[in-house]
C-alpha cells in the first residue's frame, strides 16, 4: 500500500498528514502538528525559515516512525512570500506579507507600471503585500544586488530537502508578475520595474512534476528516503483541487481559513475593468485554469478577537449566537490587516460594542462580504449562484455557515476541513498512478469525507 505525505503549512500552524487508499476510501492521518507565526526582528515582521525547515524534518521523521515507508511528499504554504537566493545561499530575512515595508514601494511601482496595466497583464488583484511590491521594496533596499534568484517559501523548503530549485506555476501567479495569457513571467513588467531578469529565468512547472529524492543527509535524519513531488504549492490552489465542486466552471467555493478566498474555477482569466474594479484576482490553477476569486480578510479577524478575549472557539461562537449587533464593518478595510488590537480596530469602525456584539459583528460582516462577492460573480455570469462550497478549517464553523447561507441566500455545502492537505495528497496520488485525474480524485474525497449542508 502506497503512502503519501502532505506537509501543509499555514500562517498560524503546520501539519503533516499521511494519506493512503484503504478499501476504496482515502484515509488521511495527521501525524505531526506545530505552531507557526511571524515574529518581530529589527522592526519588521519575518518568518523563521530555519525553524520551519526544522519542523518540516521533525514531521517527516514522525510520519516515518508512525506509518513506515513513504512513497512521496510535497509541501504547500500561503502565497506571495519568498526567500532571496545568492547562488545556493539564502539572503535573509524572509519577510512576512503582513510587514509594512511595501508602503513606499506600492506607489513607486504604480508610478512606473500603473495598476491597470499590471491587472490587464496578470489578472492579480491589488494587495499591498503582492510579491511584485515586495521585490520592488527589495530593489529599493539594495537586497537584489547580489540575488541570483528567489524561491517561493514551499519551493525553498523543498530545495532544502532535495537540493533542487523549482518554480511551481500556481504559486508563481501570486507574485503578480506572471502573464495570464502566456503563463510565464512577464518580461515587459520586469524590465519596466528594473528587476533583474536573472531572478525569473526558471521555467514555471505544473503541479505533479517530480522534484527529486531527499538528500542523503536528510533521508538519514528522517529515517527514510522518498521522492518530493510538486503539489499545487499555493495552499488555496491545493484546497480547491479537493473541493466537491462541479467540473463545468459553475460552482463557487470559499477556501475558509486565515483568509477567505471566495471564487469560481474558470478556463481563462477575466482581466476586464469590471473585474479589476471589483478587485477579483485570477490565480493560476492546475493545467492553466484560473481561480477567479476575491480575498476577504477571513477567520483572521475571529481568531485575533478570540485570542484577545481569552475565549476558545466554542465560547466565542456561543457569545456571538446570543448577541445581536446592528453594526457592520468592511472586513477588507486595511485597518484589520495587522492591528495591535483587533477588538480595538473593530470598535473604531463599529462603535462601542460589548464583547458578544463585537463577535457577532465580525460573523455578520464576513457573511455580508461573502454575499457581496457572490452578487458580483452572479452579475458577471448573468445567473444566480445557488450553492457555495466551503472548504478548509472554516467549514467547521457552523454559525458562520448558517449566517452565510441566510445572508447570501445560498445552500452552503461545508467540507472537507482538511481540503488543502487532501488536494496536496491528490496530486501526489495522480503522479504515483493511484488516482486517474482530478475529477476521479474529487469523487474519492467526497466519498471518503462527510459533508454538511446549511440552507
Amino acid at each position: 500500500m502506497k503512502q503519501y505525505l502532505a506537509i501543509d503549512i499555514g500562517a498560524s500552524s503546520g501539519r503533516h498528514i499521511v494519506g493512503r487508499v484503504e478499501n476504496g476510501k482515502l484515509v488521511a492521518e495527521e501525524v505531526y502538528r506545530f505552531p507557526n507565526g511571524n515574529k518581530q526582528e529589527n522592526g519588521h515582521r519575518v518568518w523563521d525559515a530555519e525553524a520551519l525547515f526544522s519542523e518540516v524534518k521533525k514531521g517527516i521523521a514522525a510520519a516515518v516512525a508512525k506509518c513506515g515507508p513513504i512513497e512521496s511528499l510535497s509541501i504547500d504554504t500561503w502565497g506571495v512570500d519568498y526567500v532571496l537566493m545568492d547562488g545556493d545561499r539564502e539572503i535573509f530575512p524572509c519577510y512576512a506579507y503582513r510587514d509594512d515595508r511595501t508602503e513606499g514601494a506600492v506607489e513607486a511601482v504604480h508610478a512606473v507600471v500603473p495598476f491597470e496595466t499590471l491587472y490587464e497583464k496578470t489578472g492579480i488583484q491589488f494587495q499591498p503585500f503582492n510579491t511584485v511590491y515586495q521585490l520592488y521594496a527589495d530593489k529599493l533596499a539594495g537586497r537584489l544586488d547580489r540575488a541570483t534568484g528567489f524561491l517561493m517559501l514551499p519551493e525553498y523548503l523543498l530545495y532544502r530537502l532535495t537540493g533542487q530549485k523549482v518554480c511551481e506555476y500556481t504559486n508563481a501567479t501570486t507574485t503578480g508578475l506572471v502573464n495570464a495569457r502566456t503563463h510565464t513571467f512577464d518580461a515587459e513588467i520586469i524590465a519596466a520595474l528594473g528587476l533583474p531578469a536573472r531572478l525569473f529565468e526558471k521555467e514555471l512547472v505544473q503541479p505533479g512534476a517530480r522534484v527529486g529524492k531527499l538528500l542523503p543527509a536528510v533521508a538519514a535524519e528522517v529515517g527514510c528516503g522518498m521522492e518530493a513531488v510538486l503539489c499545487a504549492t499555493h495552499d488555496t490552489a491545493s484546497a480547491v483541487l479537493a473541493a466537491p465542486v462541479r467540473s463545468d466552471f459553475r460552482s463557487p467555493y470559499i477556501s475558509s481559513g486565515t483568509w477567505s478566498l471566495l471564487g469560481i474555477e474558470q478556463p481563462e482569466a477575466h482581466t476586464d475593468r469590471n473585474s479589476m474594479e471589483e478587485n477579483f484576482s485570477n490565480e493560476g490553477g492546475l493545467n492553466f485554469t484560473f481561480r477567479w476569486q476575491k480575498n476577504i480578510m477571513g477567520l483572521w479577524m475571529l481568531q485575533s478577537a478570540r485570542k484577545e478575549l481569552g475565549l476558545n472557539f466554542a465560547e466565542a461562537e456561543k457569545m456571538a449566537r446570543a448577541s445581536e449587533c446592528p453594526a457592520l464593518v468592511d472586513c477588507n478595510d486595511p485597518i484589520f490587516l495587522a492591528p495591535q488590537s483587533m477588538c480595538a480596530a473593530v470598535r473604531e469602525k463599529a462603535g462601542a460594542l460589548t464583547d458578544g456584539q463585537l463577535l457577532r459583528c465580525i460573523y455578520d460582516s464576513l457573511a455580508l462580504c461573502y454575499k457581496e462577492s457572490l452578487d458580483a460573480m452572479a452579475a458577471k455570469f448573468g445567473r444566480k449562484l445557488e450553492t457555495l462550497n466551503v472548504i478548509g478549517g472554516g467549514s467547521q464553523d457552523s454559525f458562520l455557515n448558517e449566517r452565510t447561507a441566510r445572508t447570501a441566500q445560498v445552500r452552503v455545502i461545508a467540507g472537507p476541513a482538511e481540503a488543502t492537505a487532501l488536494g496536496n495528497l491528490l496530486v501526489q496520488m495522480i503522479a504515483g498512478g493511484e488516482v486517474k485525474d482530478i475529477a476521479a480524485g474529487r469523487e474519492l474525497i467526497a466519498d471518503s469525507f462527510p459533508l454538511r449542508t446549511f440552507a
